[in-house]
């Protein structure tokens, strides 16, 4: 069991551009800050095809809490509602937490 929640971290390179290392220095520091283990940052590229499927298979694999993402342009511009009906998404650019739609594993965490 664990000890606390799981996050994992993702952004999109293509969408990044050069502030790609930054975006995942500031991905490691919001799971800290939210009190999250995070298990990995997947970093996508421009020649990774349906990116949103694979991301929901990652998260459906490692059972995470959370995604936590530069912006929603990363995950395609809008919520999605695949992702939120496993985990919640967190975004630093603008800072917000989407809330999942499915009943909290972690009430004494949050």
């Amino acid at each position: 069991m664990r000890q606390r929640p799981t996050a994992i971290g993702y952004l999109r390179r293509d969408v990044s551009g050069v502030s790609w290392e930054w975006h995942e220095v500031r991905i490691r520091g919001m799971a800290r800050r939210f009190g999250y283990d995070l298990a990995d940052t997947v970093a996508a590229g421009s020649d990774v095809e349906r990116p949103l499927p694979r991301l929901l298979e990652l998260v459906r694999g490692m059972d995470v809490d959370a995604v936590i993402t530069p912006s929603l342009v990363h995950l395609g511009g809008a919520l999605p509602d695949d992702l939120l009906r496993l985990c919640e998404i967190n975004t630093f650019e603008p800072e917000a937490t989407y809330a999942a739609r499915t009943p909290a594993r972690w009430d004494g965490y949050r």
